[in-house]
C-alpha cells in the first residue's frame, strides 16, 4: 500500500482535530496506509480514524517498542496491531527513552511515506521537522491552510508559504500524488430521511453543534437527538464530544 504521513500538534483545535479525521478516513478508504508517531493530539486523531475506516496504520515511536509513550495511547497500539497495522521503532527494547529521539525518528515517518501532511501545527511544532525531513529525503510535503489569527495554523500557513502543497482534502493529496483512489468513490452512506438530509446540510453548512443545529432549523431537541443518534449509530456523522458532530 502506497503510505501518507499526516502529523501535527499535540494541542489541536476542533478545526485541527475535524480536519485530521476526515483526512485520515478518506485517505485510509482511497487505499493509503496511514503513517503518524503515536503522539497526543493530530497523531493519535489521524490513528483513530484510520482505524475506525478500516485501514492500515503504521506507528513510529519515539521510544523502545516495550515503552508506549503516552502511556495514554497504549490501547490505541493495541487496536493498531489487532486491525492489522505495524508499531515500528529503531531503539532496542529496555533501552532509555531521550528527548531527542522523538524529533529523530521524524525521520523515518517521513522516509517511510510518499508525503508529509500537517494539518495543524505551531511555529515551533516537531511536525515542522518532519516536514523538513520530508524535502530532504524528496518527499512530498502538503500542508492545511488554517485560520491566520490562530497560534496552531501557524506552522502549515508558513509551510504554504515555502512551498508546501496547499490541500484541503484526500481528493487534493491523490491527484497531488497522482494516484487513484480504489475507494474515494467514497461511498457515503446515504441519508435515510429527509430530516437525516437537513442534519447533513446543517453540519456542512457549519453549524455541527447541537445548539447550532436547533437554532438554525425546524427541529427541537428531543427530535433532534433521536435522528443524531440514528445517525451515529448507522456511521453516518461521528460524535466529536462538547455537542459537535462531522459528518463521515
Amino acid at each position: 500500500l502506497p503510505m501518507v504521513a499526516i502529523v501535527g500538534t499535540r494541542r489541536p483545535t476542533e478545526y485541527g482535530r475535524q480536519m485530521t479525521y476526515k483526512l485520515a478516513s478518506d485517505l485510509t478508504r482511497a487505499g493509503i496506509c496511514l503513517v503518524s508517531g503515536l503522539a497526543y493530539g493530530i497523531d493519535a486523531v489521524a490513528h483513530q480514524a484510520a482505524i475506525e475506516s478500516g485501514g492500515r496504520v503504521v506507528a513510529v515511536l519515539g521510544t523502545p517498542l516495550d515503552t508506549i509513550y503516552p502511556a495514554a495511547n497504549r490501547n490505541l497500539a493495541k487496536s493498531i496491531l489487532k486491525n492489522g497495522g505495524a508499531i515500528l521503532s529503531e531503539y532496542a527494547v529496555g533501552t532509555n527513552t531521550q528527548r531527542f529521539n522523538f524529533p529523530a525518528r521524524n525521520r523515518i515517518i517521513a522516509g517511510l511515506s510518499l508525503a508529509v501532511i500537517v494539518t495543524e501545527a505551531d511555529a515551533s511544532s516537531g511536525s515542522l521537522i518532519t516536514a523538513n525531513f520530508a524535502t530532504v529525503e524528496n518527499r512530498m510535503v502538503m500542508a492545511v491552510p488554517g485560520n491566520l489569527t490562530s497560534p496552531r495554523s501557524a506552522g502549515p500557513n508558513s509551510l504554504i508559504k515555502l512551498g508546501a502543497k496547499l490541500i484541503t482534502d484526500a481528493t487534493d493529496v491523490l491527484a497531488e500524488l497522482e494516484l487513484k483512489s480504489s475507494v474515494l468513490q467514497t461511498k457515503k452512506v446515504a441519508p435515510a430521511s429527509k430530516e437525516e438530509a437537513i442534519v447533513v446540510d446543517l453540519i456542512e453548512a457549519g453549524n455541527n453543534s447541537t445548539h447550532l443545529m436547533i437554532e438554525n432549523s425546524d427541529f427541537d431537541a428531543p427530535r433532534l437527538a433521536h435522528v443524531l443518534s440514528l445517525m451515529e449509530i448507522t456511521g453516518k456523522i461521528r460524535n466529536l464530544g462538547a455537542g459537535q458532530w462531522m459528518v463521515r
